[in-house]
């Protein structure tokens, strides 16, 4: 873990909850005290959890660290995508617009929804049978 001064940022989807810290330094970047690459292994991933340091072009600028439980590796994705943005925007206020316009910094609201008594699971029931 890096010591000193950081910048917060708190991400959270569906059941993902990322704590992502911002360091002065010159780029690398660790999940759960793994890097990037090998923690999330599938490139779409590695690009959405990067994508607000390419949007404000500061890839070499800071070191990150992020402590992310919950949810599938899709879902924490995501929660670390939007912890990322909300530290870079307390990093800096200037990023805002950038962020805002590529939509970084608002949370997707969709949760799992809860099975309900008489069906197999949320929303699916039983075929019907006529005879």
């Amino acid at each position: 873990m890096a010591v000193g001064k950081y910048y917060e940022g708190i991400g959270r989807r569906k059941s993902a909850v990322a704590r992502v810290r911002l360091y002065a330094g010159n780029g690398t970047f660790t999940v759960n005290e793994r890097p990037l690459n090998e923690y999330f292994q599938i490139a779409p991933l590695i690009q959405k959890v990067q994508t607000p340091l390419r949007v404000t072009k500061n890839d070499a600028r800071f070191n990150v660290s992020v402590q992310v439980k919950g949810g599938g590796l899709a879902g924490q994705a995501d929660a670390v995508s939007l912890g990322l943005a909300r530290a870079l925007l307390a990093a800096d206020t200037a990023f805002k617009p950038m962020l805002r316009q590529a939509g970084l910094l608002t949370r997707d609201p969709r949760e799992k929804e809860r099975k309900k008594p008489g069906l197999k699971k949320a929303r699916k029931a039983k075929q019907y049978t006529k005879r």
